[in-house]
């Protein structure tokens, strides 16, 4: 599929899902299924009880993991959040750098940008701030931020080199990313490829394992595997042979 199809697809689905406040999109966690909640979709991919209170708004359930939890951020650290949506990982990363610090968040959905901002107005946080933008052309400096994190979201754009090449590009020497990830552990049909629900959902352009990984390598990071949930598949893929990878990527 062309690729401005893809994002195209992308931009309609995450904006239905913004605008319906992440219910009934058959969006929940990327995966389309039963109606769990956001919350117990945030609990079963590892955030706490504590850090899904803080702007509950933003919970979308819309991720594979918690980057900021595995995340090694630190008081005055500038963070860059790939794929922000409505704020959650920003919002929780605020926490950990401070009023010293900074998150940028960046989204390729204007509707995603518009709650993302209302959210940190109504909950007063000033060392947030979200820009539209798409992550195989970062709006942001060169060699500007200390720690990416990234929730979900690298699978769904079409060119993948291009996410991670940008992404070291404005990582400071010695930046580190976080990133959980839908990879897939074998080859999906053609069919399935080309799915628009798929497409949308974090499958139908997620890359095999070793390919992702392999990218990544290739970009010129340092990549340690911190864990891998292939549990999620029956939880919300259908048992779909994927899994939430989650990495460290150090430049």
């Amino acid at each position: 599929m062309d690729k401005k199809n893809i994002k195209q697809i992308v931009k309609e689905h995450y904006a239905e899902i913004a605008m319906k406040n992440g219910t009934d999109c058959c969006s929940n966690s990327c995966g389309c299924g039963d109606k769990t909640t956001n919350e117990q979709i945030a609990k079963s991919i590892g955030y706490s009880d504590q850090e899904i209170r803080t702007v509950s708004e933003s919970n979308l359930g819309l991720g594979c993991g918690n980057p900021t939890g595995m995340g090694k951020i630190k008081e005055g650290d500038v963070v860059l959040d790939l794929g922000s949506g409505a704020g959650f990982d920003c919002f929780l990363a605020a926490e950990k750098v401070g009023k010293s610090g900074r998150v940028i968040g960046v989204d390729m959905t204007q509707e995603m940008i518009i709650k993302a901002n209302e959210n940190a107005k109504k909950f007063d946080y000033n060392n947030v701030e979200f820009r539209l933008g798409d992550i195989e052309n970062l709006p942001v400096e060169s060699n500007s931020i200390d720690v990416i994190i990234s929730n979900c979201v690298i699978n769904l754009a079409p060119n993948k080199s291009k996410v991670f090449q940008e992404a070291f590009r404005v990582l400071k020497k010695g930046g580190k990313s976080y990133i959980s990830d839908i990879v897939l552990l074998e080859n999906i049909s053609e069919e399935q490829k080309e799915d628009v629900d798929l497409i949308a959902g974090c499958v139908g352009g997620a890359l095999l394992k070793d390919d992702y990984l392999r990218i990544i390598n290739e970009t010129g990071f340092e990549v340690k595997i911190l864990s891998e949930d292939k549990d999620i598949s029956k939880r919300q893929y259908q048992g779909i042979p994927l899994e939430s990878l989650k990495v460290e990527a150090i430049k």
